[in-house]
């Protein structure tokens, strides 16, 4: 979120910058070993994109693939 917007969390830079955090919302996913809710990062204009579960995708093999290829 620091790179989206520009800027740390609580840094006087945000004030009045035209885009803020919004808190976070909860999404479940499905993984291999079943169905977990996590929190996602969310901006008051909604233009921040996750990058490791894309916003509607909810289900987490390729991530988990690409994990245990590198681990």
């Amino acid at each position: 979120m620091e790179e989206h917007l520009g800027y740390k969390k609580h840094s006087v830079a945000g004030n009045n910058s035209g885009n803020s955090r919004n808190g976070t919302y909860k999404k479940r996913i499905l993984t291999s070993s079943g169905e977990e809710e996590i929190e996602v990062p969310r901006d008051r204009d909604g233009s921040f994109e996750p990058r490791i579960l894309p916003k509607y995708e909810t289900r987490t093999n390729d991530m988990e693939d690409k994990i245990i290829t590198t681990g």
